[in-house]
């Protein structure tokens, strides 16, 4: 199967934000989110994003990502969505996208490249680790949605 990656362009964000729709429900929590391709061509300057592309220009995975900075270890880069399409997978689509992320870390000179993953999604772990990467079970997530941010005491 042939495809590209390049840089989303602000045209394919509402096939981006569908992909992100689509990884939501794959994790059980579609009413989570809450983004528009409008909030995103507002907060554009904000992330990065690669889309995988076939020749019919169908956009079939994504990988999104911002700079973070760690204290322990400088300049990162947070992966925050990386998601291909189910009938796509097993086509080297991930790797490929998780490869582009990683080419944008050397060049940039960052420290760390850092992602999460649920517990109980065993593809992906075993996807991540066939690739080398530590998972830390140590860390638990802290969170506050909108409301928490607009109601924290």
């Amino acid at each position: 199967m042939n495809f590209t990656i390049r840089t989303a362009r602000e045209d394919d964000f509402p096939a981006v934000l569908g992909l992100i729709r689509e990884l939501a429900t794959f994790e059980k929590a579609p009413e989570k989110v809450t983004n528009t391709v409008e909030q995103m061509l507002s907060e554009k300057d904000l992330f990065r994003c690669y889309v995988a592309e076939r020749e019919s220009g169908e956009i079939i995975g994504m990988a999104l990502f911002f700079t973070a900075y760690y204290t322990w270890v400088g300049k990162s880069l947070y992966l925050d969505d990386l998601y291909v399409k189910e009938e796509y997978r097993k086509h080297k689509v991930g790797t490929a996208l998780l490869s582009k992320v990683f080419e944008i870390a050397r060049a940039e000179n960052c420290k760390r490249v850092r992602w999460q993953v649920l517990r109980w999604n065993q593809p992906a772990i075993g996807f991540y680790e066939k690739k080398g990467a530590v998972l830390d079970g140590e860390w638990l997530n802290c969170d506050y949605d909108e409301d928490g941010i607009w109601n924290f005491r």
